[in-house]
């Protein structure tokens, strides 16, 4: 019971910090346990969906206060990457953040979403079905293979 709970935390904080500005990778994490074959898949998914949720989340409430820090040496998301994300958000509005769990430009996206003020509710909502069918897929994939 202990290990498997450890499992599980593990997935969820690994996933958590994957979706913020700092450099972490869950779904290495995801399909070494889908294929152990010892836990649930849903029960899984729905671990890494709501880590990684609420990662994005962390990003949205840096983007609220982030027109403080713009520009400065030290933050971790260069302004022509926050330009681009900005482009985009303005372009596509709140359905850009379906695409919050590319590996390039999707945590800049939740970023922006706060600095754009995207309303939390919404900005959960649609982060989570992203997030959700990535790992969807990445558990299909790795499932079907085995």
């Amino acid at each position: 019971m202990v290990m498997e709970l450890a499992a599980y935390a593990g997935l969820f904080f690994s996933a958590l910090i994957a979706a913020t500005i700092l450099p972490m990778q869950s779904e290495a994490i995801l399909v070494g346990l889908l294929l152990t074959g010892e836990h649930s898949t849903v029960a899984l998914l729905l671990t890494a969906s709501i880590g990684n949720t609420l990662g994005g989340a962390v990003n949205w409430l840096l983007g609220r206060g982030i027109e403080r820090f713009r520009g400065r040496r030290w933050f971790p998301v260069k302004t022509a990457q926050l330009e681009k994300a900005q482009r985009w958000y303005r372009r596509y509005g709140k359905w850009s953040l379906l695409f919050s769990w590319l590996p390039i430009g999707g945590d800049a996206l939740t970023v922006v979403a706060g600095v754009l003020r995207e309303p939390l509710p919404t900005f959960l909502l649609l982060v989570f079905i992203g997030k959700a069918a990535r790992y969807a897929v990445l558990a299909w994939v790795t499932l079907r293979w085995v």
